[in-house]
């Protein structure tokens, strides 16, 4: 067994003899040529290299505080909505009607060979309602009440700010 002792601080040659007394004799025969002392400076970089190490951590930092800045903005302006509608008077309106439409989104995952390949359909359902002064509003609703209602539909419209909370249709 071989017991080494490392020194914090040690110079290029004190390197080398340290090497030469624990390494075998065939593969002490020197350093290269292209480390001047030794292993001390013996990591040479291109001006592009050093640059990119040491600009690397620069690039990453920034790239986080930004996802995590959108991320904070995206709560903001959905609490900000929330205490906006909350602050609004539930209005009850007649209303007639004019639209449907379905907003289908897919977001596929996994390996591009078919093997853990997973998708994702999400579906959101919004209703166009127009009041008597030709004002449009549009609510995203449930599935269950979007199956229910139709284009033409005449009732009344209960909402709060840009909250939908009911359609009560007229017979």
């Amino acid at each position: 067994m071989i017991e080494v002792e490392v020194k914090l601080n040690i110079g290029g040659t004190e390197f080398e003899k340290l090497f030469q007394q624990v390494l075998p004799k065939e593969l002490s025969n020197g350093f290269p040529k292209d480390f001047p002392n030794g292993f001390s400076n013996g990591f040479h970089q291109s001006p592009f290299e050093s640059f990119m190490f040491s600009a690397l951590p620069f690039f990453g930092m920034t790239i986080f505080i930004l996802v995590i800045g959108m991320f904070i903005f995206i709560a903001i302006k959905g609490i900000k909505q929330w205490n906006d509608n909350n602050a609004q008077p539930v209005l009850t309106v007649a209303t007639s009607i004019v639209a449907k439409r379905a907003d289908v989104s897919r977001r596929a995952h996994g390996a591009n060979d078919g093997v853990g390949h997973h998708q994702r359909t999400n579906t959101s359902y919004f209703v166009t309602f127009q009041v008597e002064s030709g004002d449009r509003m549009e609510f995203q609703i449930k599935p269950q009440e979007y199956g229910l209602l139709v284009e033409g539909d005449v009732g009344l419209l209960t909402f709060q700010g840009t909250r939908y909370h009911s359609f009560e249709r007229k017979k």
